[in-house]
C-alpha cells in the first residue's frame, strides 16, 4: 500500500514510539523509510547583554545538529536491523512543520507518520501543535500516534 514513509523525528521519548511505528509499518509494507530531524537556526538575541558571537551560534548549531544525526543513525540502525531500507534526511528551519511538509513531497513519500503530544486547551494554544499544522497542511496521508 505504501512505498515511502517519511517519520519525522526529534529525538524525544514520544517520538521514538512514532520512529518505532513507522519501522513496523515499513517493514509490513516493504515501503522505504526517510528518517528527517528537523534542527532550528539558534535565536538570534537583540539585547546586548545576551549577544553571542557568530562563533557561538556556529557552535551551537553545529552541536544541534550533531545531536539530529546521532539520533538519525540510531533510527537508521533500528530500520536496518528490521530489514527496512532507510535513508535519513535534516533540514535546517524553524518552521518544523512547513520543512516536514516539503521533505516528504522531497522525497516522494505516501505517508508522513509523526508523533503528539495531545496537548489540548490553553496549553496547545500556547505551545502550538507542529502536528497539527501538518494535518492540516499537507496533502498527504498522516499517521499520528501516541
Amino acid at each position: 500500500m505504501f512505498k515511502r514513509i517519511l517519520v519525522a523525528t526529534d529525538g524525544s521519548r514520544l517520538s521514538k514510539k512514532a520512529v518505532a511505528g513507522a519501522i513496523a509499518m515499513a517493514a509490513q509494507h516493504d515501503a522505504d523509510l526517510v528518517a528527517l530531524t528537523v534542527v532550528p537556526h539558534y535565536p538570534k538575541s537583540y539585547y546586548e547583554d545576551t549577544a553571542f558571537t557568530r562563533e557561538d551560534v556556529s557552535r551551537i548549531e553545529k552541536q544541534w545538529a550533531d545531536t539530529a544525526q546521532r539520533g538519525l543513525d540510531a533510527v537508521a540502525q533500528r530500520a536496518r536491523a528490521a530489514g527496512v531500507r532507510i535513508k535519513t534526511a535534516t533540514v535546517n528551519s524553524n518552521l518544523v512543520a512547513d520543512a516536514v511538509i516539503a521533505a516528504a513531497k522531497k522525497h516522494k513519500s505516501d505517508l508522513i507518520v509523526m508523533a503528539s503530544h495531545g496537548r489540548k486547551g490553553l496549553k496547545r494554544l500556547l505551545l502550538g501543535s507542529e502536528t497539527q499544522h501538518v494535518l492540516a497542511h499537507s496533502t498527504l496521508p498522516v499517521l499520528v500516534l501516541r
